[in-house]
């Protein structure tokens, strides 16, 4: 539910700023710092005399509706967070056991930065890493396709619920998302891009100059002997194992990069060895695969609604009048006839359905979006899901929402008929409880599948002007009656008699 705070300034000034549970408090910092017209990378939030931690959401923060923040000033000298990279296959199997890296790093980084410096740094242990500079010949069902030009794969990052995927997003710094302190974890994938990597190469360079040439001094003398591309000098396009070797990059907003919605695409170089052959199995239907939302923030409460759409006027009274009137009157129980007739309208309805939309959310809030026909059971949902899972061995339960009922894993009852899907679903991924818990915090879908997700296009609503009906003018209540003479006091019947002569 919609609530609200206050932020007190520096000045004294004070602004109402409206939230809700899922609202991180460094956008609560950020709206703040809009409305008083400060910089937001100056200042930090307290709350009775207590700093508060950014990257919580309002829910897990503690605040209380209404609750009264201040606006302080942040120190100029950058604190230090320890930063673990979650690297994606096959990257993770040179660093076992768990396939991480992690290194110490200020809150001013930015997360450019931070994947330059895990590409060189001492963190890699002069294990070679390409993160930034990666590209991939066009595949189609695993043989190569067109003339072999490599198309740039950018980087994918995943802190909690938020995804950062594009370079305005990289340009943020630890601070700004929230982490001045303590450790935090990022989970990396990469998504393939329609742009050719020279290209890429040539905006990277401009729109992260600036920022290399701040970033060069931390990196270490090992790696600077070793002669990794870290420094801000033109990188070589040389592909290595079907990706390119790392460049420098980027100041001017390059044109975006869009994915591309072609068959699953692999490297021919062996990379994804353990998803290759199932992705592109004989069977497997067409998938839209959608990324997890970049905000925990409903998309429908970032849009400014004007107050006036919410009061109340004359039709919305008549409407609840005649919904009151409808309910208060008898209306008689259905006969058998009528009854069966309406079953069969039902069953008529099921019938006429050719082929309905089914989509999976999954614990990692991507999803998958399939189409099935009347002749598609359970089982041919589960083998959907199993098809782009990383760990497709693990047991899991796909559950309808609001009625929970559970759709089972074999081919006695059709989506259709058996289950009455007859528009289109969204239907929730949960594990098993016999799933361990360091299972659920390995990443969900294979590379491949990751690399296709996409993000989610809402439409933009028309503004339609509702013209409000007439009026009606006000009853003014009747004058209230007084026989006392003016003192407001109402004379009984016997006692008006007693004052005549």
């Amino acid at each position: 539910m919609a609530t609200n705070v206050k932020v007190v300034g520096t000045d004294l000034r004070q602004v109402t700023i409206k939230v809700n549970p899922g609202t991180y408090l460094t956008e609560i910092l950020e709206q703040a710092c809009a409305k008083l017209k400060v910089p937001s990378d100056k200042y930090l939030l307290k709350h009775k005399q207590r700093q508060l931690d950014l990257s919580q959401t309002f829910r897990t923060s503690g605040l209380i509706p209404g609750a009264r923040l201040e606006l302080v000033v942040r120190s100029k000298t950058p604190s230090v967070v320890n930063v673990a990279i979650q690297l994606p296959a096959p990257e993770s199997a040179l660093f076992p056991p768990h396939g991480r890296v992690s290194e110490k790093l200020p809150s001013d980084f930015t997360i450019w930065q931070i994947l330059r410096q895990f590409e060189s740094g001492k963190a890699s242990a002069g294990k070679s890493l390409n993160i930034t500079a990666r590209g991939i010949p066009l595949t189609n069902n695993g043989t190569q396709a067109g003339s072999g030009q490599l198309y740039y794969e950018i980087p994918n990052i995943v802190i909690e619920n938020r995804t950062l995927s594009t370079f305005v997003d990289f340009q943020r710094t630890l601070s700004q998302l929230g982490y001045n302190s303590g450790g935090v974890l990022m989970r990396l994938s990469f998504q393939k891009t329609d742009r050719p990597l020279s290209d890429a190469m040539r905006e990277i360079q401009e729109y992260f100059k600036s920022e290399e040439e701040g970033s060069a001094p931390q990196k270490t003398d090992e790696s600077g002997t070793r002669g990794d591309s870290t420094s801000t000098s033109e990188p070589s396009a040389t592909p290595s194992e079907g990706h390119s070797s790392a460049s420098a990059p980027s100041e001017t907003a390059p044109q975006p990069i869009t994915t591309q919605e072609a068959p699953t695409a692999q490297d021919t170089s062996g990379t994804d060895a353990m998803d290759t052959s199932e992705g592109t199995s004989p069977g497997h239907r067409p998938v839209t695969i959608f990324s997890a939302p970049a905000s925990s923030t409903p998309v429908a409460a970032l849009r400014q609604d004007s107050e006036e759409d919410f009061a109340p006027d004359i039709s919305h009274a008549k409407a609840h009048q005649k919904l009151l009137k409808s309910l208060g009157e008898n209306k008689r129980l259905l006969s058998d006839r009528e009854l069966e007739e309406k079953a069969a309208a039902e069953e008529a309805k099921v019938a006429a359905v050719k082929s309905i939309q089914i989509k999976v959310r999954f614990p990692d809030n991507f999803s998958a979006e399939w189409t099935f026909g009347p002749e598609d059971t359970g089982a041919s949902l589960y083998t959907e899901v199993r098809s782009i899972m990383a760990n497709s061995s693990t047991s899991f339960k796909l559950m309808l929402p609001g009625a929970r009922i559970v759709i089972k894993d074999d081919g006695s009852s059709t989506l259709i008929k058996g289950y009455r899907l007859s528009t289109n679903t969204l239907v929730n991924f949960t594990w098993d409880d016999s799933v361990p818990a360091d299972v659920r915090r390995q990443p969900f879908l294979k590379s491949s599948a990751a690399g296709q997700a996409q993000k989610v296009v809402v439409p933009d609503v028309p503004v339609v002007e509702v013209k409000q009906g007439e009026q009606s003018a006000p009853v003014q209540a009747p004058p209230p009656k007084n026989d006392g003479e003016g003192s407001g006091f109402k004379k009984p019947k016997w006692l008006k008699g007693f004052g005549k002569k």
